[in-house]
């Protein structure tokens, strides 16, 4: 598939997925779903958080390109990672596990990952562990 096919596949991907029951929207045209619901009472992380996780990422067509289940959660500043964590993150609690669709733009945008061509909307099973 030529490049921009492939972007304009996922775009059109995202926008379907939006329209789809039990998808909520947030900031920047991120999309996500509710798996499990941790402590409603919780905090939520801020950017300078040191977040732990457990998470799974995958491509529009299925591929999973990493995923820290089945080994050590990350653990790191949320600030350090790519924007559409930053946004989707800030708005989970302890506990919370989430499928989120983020737009190219708020992942690696143009730019090829390895397992990731540029233009990818990416997907994340998320679970936030922990927050620090």
């Amino acid at each position: 598939m030529a490049k921009r096919d492939y972007i304009q596949a996922n775009k059109e991907w995202l926008t379907a997925k939006a329209q789809e029951e039990g998808v909520k929207a947030l900031a920047k045209g991120i999309c996500y779903k509710v798996i499990s619901e941790g402590d409603s009472n919780g905090a939520h992380p801020a950017t300078r958080s040191i977040i732990t996780a457990h998470y799974t990422g995958k491509t529009i067509n299925g591929k999973q390109f990493d995923s820290s289940r089945g080994g050590v959660p990350l653990a790191c500043r949320l600030s350090d990672l790519i924007e559409g964590w930053i946004i989707a993150l800030q708005q989970m609690r302890i506990g919370d596990r989430w499928e989120i669709y983020i737009p190219a733009e708020l992942g690696y945008g143009k730019f090829s990952q390895p397992g990731i061509p540029g233009g990818s909307t990416l997907i994340f099973d998320i679970e936030l562990l922990g927050i620090a």
